[in-house]
Parts: structure tokens; sequence; C-alpha cells
């Protein structure tokens, strides 16, 4: 590969630049990434500068040229990347300079400093565009697991221990609330980032009127009354990666709830609790024992999840004791910021393709649904409605448990004797609790797993997501 000066070097070294020192500072290697933002955000400052008289029209059209040719060599992967001119920045303006001499006129009143701060900023803002799209993906698949599935029930857990009765779809949709909530944080996230820091220069502007107003309007940096949204403090603009913390900040929680789900998926699809099968397009054998079938998937998912807490805690650390305005510590966001990105997405969009293949095992989830233990609190609910404390119900219930466990027999097999033997209040009606059927349809309220109220809750969330994805 040919080498090219290193521009980023001026006339105040005498010497050139070391190999060591080239090897051990170049981000080419991974900033590289940003280029298409960084030749947008140069044409709209190259529109800028003819505006405010530093370009004729003549030297605005070679450079946009310039740029667009890049563009392309880019794209079909035919640019050669130089490490010696550092960065994503200094190969494309080499590169431009070359083609057009006006090129040497594009860094007018811009710094690097805040070239990246742009070009970070917009790359967060088209990313969390396509976070959001994958979060729908995934909710539409649990969504459509949950109406395929519908009325299954399995057991709810607390401390995974057997707790109460709920309709499988009801714990899907615990999920789709999550990731509803990532989603939603991300959309937030977007009018921080959308703000424009070009024009902050180095650190303290610049002495050439700019128009920053048009660079952002051109660049989208606007709200929703189609103002422009200027950074205010130059300082603080090019120091500024508050933004990739918030986004690394939620891509990290979306990761716990994948690791989560993952969690369950794992349980679920073990011998112990047989409840799910994951198609073995989604699944792996093992080298040794040729009866596996392995969640491999939903673990790998589970595992990456601290690969995205870790970005986040190495871009804290980075930036806890940083002093303004920019330093080349910074260079290291980058880097954290693309892997987080690309885990997460990966970790998504197979989570929401393993989903569309898993089906349940009606049999398996009948009959642990069926545990009359799940409900105990439904008896207590019983002596409740006859005007007896909850606490005092909740102790005489354990009784009947301690009773069923004394005498060997499930907790419906006890007679209406052994029950009054308790407690005198309860009534042959008593036994009636100990129907799942009768047990789901009892729980109306608002958020609760009753079944109509899961069936709403499933056309719902399916109208819901038809609607943000049309």
């Amino acid at each position: 590969m040919k080498k090219r000066s290193p521009v980023s070097r001026s006339g105040r070294f005498n010497q050139s630049a070391a190999e060591a020192l080239i090897q051990f500072t170049e981000s080419v290697s991974f900033d590289w990434r940003l280029w298409r933002q960084d030749i947008v955000g140069s044409m709209a400052h190259a529109r800028m500068l003819k505006k405010v008289g530093i370009l004729n029209k003549k030297e605005l059209d070679e450079i946009l040229r310039g740029l667009e040719q890049i563009g392309d060599e880019i794209d079909a992967g035919s640019f050669e990347w130089d490490p010696a001119l550092e960065d994503v920045h200094m190969n494309i303006e080499a590169a431009l300079t070359q083609r057009a001499p006006a090129g040497a006129k594009l860094h007018t009143s811009r710094s690097r400093n805040d070239q990246v701060a742009l070009d970070m900023r917009m790359w967060v803002r088209d990313d969390l565009i396509a976070l959001v799209e994958d979060l729908r993906s995934l909710q539409h698949e649990l969504v459509q697991l949950g109406r395929k599935t519908f009325p299954t029930a399995i057991p709810g857990y607390t401390h995974l221990q057997r707790a109460q009765p709920v309709p499988f779809a009801h714990h899907l949709l615990a999920y789709v609330e999550m990731f509803q909530r990532d989603l939603e944080r991300f959309s937030d996230a977007f009018d921080r980032v959308n703000v424009c820091p070009l024009g902050s220069g180095a650190l303290a502007g610049s002495t050439v009127k700019l128009d920053r107003a048009m660079v952002a309007r051109e660049l989208g940096f606007v709200d929703h009354e189609d103002q422009p949204r200027l950074s205010q403090n130059s300082m603080d603009a090019v120091s500024d990666r508050d933004f990739v913390v918030e986004f690394m900040s939620n891509a990290a929680l979306t990761a716990v709830h994948l690791s989560r789900l993952s969690e369950d998926l794992i349980l679920w699809s073990s011998a112990e609790f047989n409840f799910i099968r994951i198609a073995d397009a989604y699944t792996t054998g093992s080298s040794l024992m040729p009866q596996k079938k392995n969640p491999d998937l939903a673990e790998l998912t589970r595992g990456k999840s601290g690969r995205v807490i870790g970005n986040l805690m190495s871009l804290l650390t980075l930036l806890k004791g940083l002093p303004m305005t920019y330093n080349r510590d910074l260079q290291e966001d980058k880097e954290r910021l693309f892997d987080g990105s690309d885990t997460l997405h990966g970790c998504l969009r197979i989570m929401a393709a393993m989903t569309a293949h898993i089906t349940i095992n009606e049999e398996s989830c009948h009959q642990a649904a069926h545990d009359p233990d799940l409900l105990a609190t439904d008896l207590a609910d019983y002596l409740v409605q006859k005007k007896v404390p909850f606490r005092d119900a909740h102790h005489l219930v354990g009784a009947v448990v301690g009773l069923a466990q004394k005498k060997g027999v499930a907790l419906n097999q006890l007679t209406l004797r052994d029950l009054k033997s308790v407690d005198s209040r309860f009534q042959r009606d008593a036994l009636s609790v100990f129907s799942l059927e009768r047990a789901l349809k009892a729980r109306s309220t608002v958020g609760s797993p009753g079944l109509r109220s899961v069936k709403q809750q499933l056309t719902a969330w399916q109208r819901r997501l038809s609607d943000e994805r049309s």
C-alpha cells in the first residue's frame, strides 16, 4: 500500500512519526465505520463555507464531487485506508485533496475534535433507529409465540420454586413489557444525541463567522418545530461523550433483559422442565454425547450480556478522570461503542429468529400447571372471602399444606373433614378452589394473568406492533 504523508503532523515537527507511534495511535482500523457520517458532515460543512464566502461555487462542486467519489469507493470496498493518516477523517481529507485541490480548504474552522463529535452523534442517531426496529422484531416474535400457545398455562416461579399458575403467554408478555421500556429509553436518548457540535472547533470555536444553524438543519439536527439544535458550549461539545454512555447504559440494560429471557428459555428447554422445544436449526450438539441438543444461542446471548456491560464500564472508567476538553483517551470510546452495538444487534436478531422456531410441549406444561400446590394462595383467598384476616388465612392454609404432606397426598386430595380439622370455616365449596380454569378466570384485575386479560393484551400488542412496523 502506498503511504501518504501524515497530514495531521504540522510544521511544528522536525521528524516524521515513528512507525511504532503510527501503529499505536492509529484508529482507522475501527473508526473507518464513521465514513458515511464523515462524508455527509463534510458536505454540509462545505456548503456552509460556500455560503460564508470561504469557498466559491467551483470549489464547492469540486469538493462535493470528490467526496461522492470517495464514498462510492468506500462503499464498493476499493478505497485504501492508510494507517499513517491515523483516522477516518484524515484518510478521507487526504484522498479528497489529491483529487480536488480545493479540498485543502475544507478543514477551515473545523477541528477533528468537533468533527468526530459530529460523526459519532450521527452514527449513534442512526443506530438508535436500527435498535428500535430490532427490539420491535423481537417483541413481535414473543407476541406471536404467545398467541400460538394461548391459553396453555405453566407455573410462575419465585426463588425458582413453583408459585402460582400463569398462562405461558403472560410470561412472554412480561418480556415484551421489558423490551418496550428498552425501546422507549433508546427513543428518548435520540433527543439528547440530536444536538449539532460542529462549529465548536478544537475547543474555542472560530473567528470565521459560521452559519452553524445551516449545517444543523442540513444534517437533521432539529427539534419537532424544525428549529436547529446547537451545542451551547464549545468546550463541552468536543469533550462530551454522555450520549455514548447513555447509549451503552441502555444497551447494557437491554442485554440484561435478553440474558434473563435466555435463562428462562434454557430452563424451559431442559429435560427437567420440558416446557418448550427449540428447532434443531437453532440448537447445537455435543462432540462426545450424541443425544445432546444444546440451547447454545440462548447461552451465548446470556454470556454476551457481560460483554455489553463491560463496554459500559470501560466507557465510564475512560471518562471519569479526564480534564476539559478533548483528550486522546477519547479515541478509545469507539471500539466500546461499536462492539456494544454489534453485540446487542446480534443478540436481538438471533433471539427473534430462535423465538420464531420455538414450540411448546403441551403435555408437560399441563402437568406442571395443574400442580394443586400452585393454588394454595387461592385457598387462602377463599378464607378471606369468609371474613378471615389474610394473615390468619395464610397461617391456616400453611397448616393445611402441612397436613397434606403428613398424609402423603396432594393438596386437592384432602377431604372436607381434613380441611375442617384445621378450621371449621372451610365449607364444601373450598374444594372447588383447586381448578386451574377457575383460578385463571378469577384473576380479572388489570395486569393480572387472567385468560381474558392476557388475550386482550396479546391482541393489543399485536395491533400496536403491526401499526408501528407499517
